[in-house]
């Protein structure tokens, strides 16, 4: 019989078919010696071979070894459906049990090494040709491989299966956090199910869609990722240290994100809200044609946040306080106003003032004078120089 075969048919196609009913009846022999070999080739399976795990072993080596000999001289394929399901399923067993793949692939070609060996040695023993025995070593370690690679396969898919399960509980627990509609019972169950230690205080990221590629790899496991309608929030464990803030300003840099400011988790909420507002601050700015910065913390920003909360309320105060200025032209006006800034900042230190308007000192014992006129009295009382900076700083000229 002719060993060749086509490039594309499987190796045992060139097996004769004689070699399995030489073997058949050695079937007992060749299991009993994979399963001597394969616990000590395999620390992990080196174990009593009794109860379950023994009947378990030795059903699976009989069935794979029976199915091999089937294949000589045909054209089928290594597993069919059934059997494919079978050994995706030892797969599985090895992820849901905490083990690496490695010792059920390592088992595989133990028992693979076996086979040939005995296999060969009978082949030898009974007088077939020497031509056979290649085929026949590489059938068993093509046939070997097939059952790898479902194995492999169902390891896989289980893995992506309880990852997209912990990933849907970590949603949920982040959205139930945001809400803030939730017990304290109840975040902590969904905290324990979602395998999240809810750290004492925390703090919310949001972030633009398109911003938002590799966040959960860049934050680590310690960080909540939700993805909503128009942006993608994050909760992560406030960083109270200048070296976690350092951390975080490096996951999130390129970003353009806003860091709110630290709550504790049942205040995530607050947090969320005053990251909107800033952001929404942020963009006016950037539509007035003022620089965005990168990262951007709440916290350092509290002030000008408060400014910006209640905008028509500051609108008002600076008409009040603003309007010994409507006696002059808008460019005189516009002068003004930055010189009273500035002279509110730095206390009335003339040179200062001078620096940061980059003009004469003269100059802004001038326009002071010009203020003091406008102004009188008000100038001297603490709480109208208060307001007069706030609505200064708000950027009411």
């Amino acid at each position: 019989m002719s060993l060749d075969r086509p490039a594309e048919a499987p190796p045992w196609l060139s097996l004769p078919a004689e070699v399995s009913e030489l073997l058949r009846p050695r079937v007992v022999e060749i299991v009993d010696q994979i399963i001597r070999a394969v616990p000590r080739d395999v620390p992990d399976y080196a174990r009593p071979m009794e109860g379950r795990f023994g009947q378990g072993l030795h059903q699976g080596v009989a069935i794979a070894l029976d199915r091999f000999l089937d294949l000589p001289g045909t054209d089928r394929p290594a597993l069919e459906p059934d059997s494919r399901r079978v050994y995706a399923g030892l797969g599985r067993g090895e992820f849901r049990s905490g083990r690496q793949l490695g010792s059920l692939l390592a088992a595989y070609r133990s028992g693979a090494r076996v086979t040939f060996r005995t296999a060969a040695q009978i082949a030898v023993d009974a007088g077939v040709s020497p031509d056979v025995i290649v085929p026949l070593g590489e059938s068993i370690f093509a046939y070997i491989d097939e059952l790898s690679a479902a194995s492999v396969e169902g390891y896989a898919d289980e893995q992506n299966e309880q990852l997209g399960e912990v990933e849907r509980r970590r949603t949920e627990l982040a959205l139930l956090v945001l809400h803030g509609r939730a017990s304290s019972a109840g975040v902590d169950q969904a905290a324990l199910a979602a395998g999240w230690a809810l750290p004492p205080e925390l703090a919310v990221v949001a972030l633009r869609r398109e911003q938002a590629q590799g966040l959960r790899l860049a934050l680590g496991r310690g960080a909540l990722v939700v993805e909503r309608e128009d942006d993608v929030v994050a909760l992560v464990p406030a960083p109270t240290t200048e070296r976690a803030r350092r951390d975080l300003e490096r996951a999130l840099r390129g970003r353009g994100a806003v860091v709110g400011p630290t709550r504790p988790w049942n205040e995530a909420p607050e947090s969320l809200r005053l990251t909107v507002l800033t952001i929404a601050r942020l963009e006016q700015a950037a539509a007035a044609g003022m620089e965005r910065p990168d990262t951007v913390f709440v916290g350092d920003h509290l002030a000008q946040l408060a400014l910006h909360a209640e905008p028509a309320v500051v609108a008002d105060l600076a008409r009040i306080r603003l309007a010994p200025l409507d006696a002059f032209a808008p460019a005189t006006r516009e002068r003004l106003a930055e010189t009273l800034l500035q002279w509110l900042v730095h206390w009335g230190q003339r040179q200062p003032v001078a620096e940061a308007l980059t003009i004469h000192p003269q100059t802004v014992g001038y326009r002071v004078t010009q203020l003091r006129e406008a102004f009188g009295a008000d100038l001297d009382d603490p709480d109208v120089r208060f307001e007069l900076l706030m609505v200064l700083r708000a950027g009411h000229r």
